[in-house]
């Protein structure tokens, strides 16, 4: 009785005699003879040509069969994305593949991962199934980033998100902040020429305008701020502790420019500087306290003497003009008798006459 094999229409026959592949069956009816050496495997064409335990290359020998394959070779170098009608459907790495073009079409799209970031004429929609391919960075809105492959400089890169594959090559992006920064120097210790020391805060505004110098330098914040220090220090040295109290902004306009004249070999723009506090030892300021204060109590000593001075030359002037008029003296004892009555509880005024010839008989009496 012979045995009776179907290869459907979605289908394909691969004939093997004693182990040895013979031939490709089309769809159709096939008899194998009782105790034949023959075999018949069945593949699905929706699904990759593979047959379990066989290498690729035994089949590609067949002009027919590979009539209805399309063969794809990946490079080492090479991720190969393959679509079947228009959908992607998988990535495929390093080795050679087969696939059925009887009921779909297949596409395939190179991808050389020796350069590793990802072009644009991929869609990022399938970046989610390959996530195990790539990895991603981001460079901020207020950032710029300069690309490298294996610590070697390519280019730079906008604001915005960059992909790469995986692979012999590793791609990193450094980025640098393109805000206003601020650099803060805080308790810095100083000496003056006179051999005074103080502790001094200072602080300056600046912004990075060329990342690339930047990048350059190692440790820069760390140079800035030694920078910054060595012009204080300069400076600081060359004034006494008076001149030093009395020239803060002095100091800042002198440390701008300086950090300005020298902004091309950091990458950098400085826009504001300044002396937030000048800290002085405790025995120093004890000294200028009693100095201020001393110097306080003289101008008040001044400022009551002077004030004393023209209360007495005012003194004089009325006197002199009392005595040179009689009615002016007369107001002037009319108003020295209201101050008293203010004070006097009552005034009793005996005799005839009327009030005021008894006040002024009061008043006349007073005067001899």
């Amino acid at each position: 009785m012979f045995k009776k094999i179907i290869v459907k229409a979605d289908e394909r026959g691969l004939l093997f005699r004693k182990g040895s592949y013979v031939k490709h069956l089309q769809p159709g009816a096939y008899r194998i003879a009782p105790f034949s050496d023959d075999e018949i495997v069945l593949l699905n064409v929706t699904k990759p040509f593979a047959v379990q335990g066989k290498d690729l290359n035994l089949f590609l020998q067949d002009e027919r069969l590979l009539g209805e394959l399309t063969v794809i070779h990946v490079q080492d170098h090479e991720y190969v994305l393959h679509y079947e009608d228009g959908k992607f459907v998988s990535l495929l790495t390093a080795g050679k593949y087969a696939f059925w073009t009887v009921l779909k079409k297949h596409d395939f799209t190179r991808v050389d991962i020796r350069q590793p970031e990802v072009g644009s004429d991929i869609d990022k929609a399938i970046f989610a199934k390959i996530a195990g391919y790539l990895y991603a960075s981001e460079v901020a809105s207020h950032e710029t980033g300069v690309l490298f492959y294996n610590n070697v400089m390519q280019k730079v890169l906008a604001p915005g998100k960059y992909y790469f594959w995986k692979g012999p090559v590793m791609a990193s992006i450094k980025t640098v902040d393109l805000r206003q920064q601020q650099l803060d120097m805080t308790g810095q210790e100083m000496m003056t020429e006179d051999k005074v020391t103080l502790r001094l805060n200072f602080v300056c505004q600046y912004k990075i305008v060329n990342p690339l110098r930047v990048l350059e330098i190692k440790a820069f914040e760390d140079q800035v701020y030694i920078l910054l220090q060595l012009i204080l220090r300069e400076y600081v040295g060359t004034l006494k502790l008076d001149d030093l109290l009395r020239m803060k902004q002095e100091i800042a306009a002198f440390v701008l420019s300086r950090l300005n004249g020298m902004s091309e070999d950091y990458g950098v723009k400085f826009y504001s500087a300044g002396v937030k506090d000048i800290i002085l030892p405790g025995d120093v300021k004890e000294i200028l306290n009693t100095v201020l204060l001393a110097e306080k109590k003289a101008q008040a000593n001044l400022i009551t003497r002077r004030e004393e001075t023209a209360s007495t030359r005012s003194l004089l002037n009325t006197a002199k003009l009392m005595d040179e008029n009689q009615t002016l003296f007369r107001l002037k004892e009319i108003e020295f008798l209201e101050k008293m009555c203010e004070k006097i509880g009552t005034i009793s005024l005996t005799g005839g006459g009327n009030l005021l010839e008894q006040l002024n008989s009061l008043l006349g009496g007073a005067r001899q």
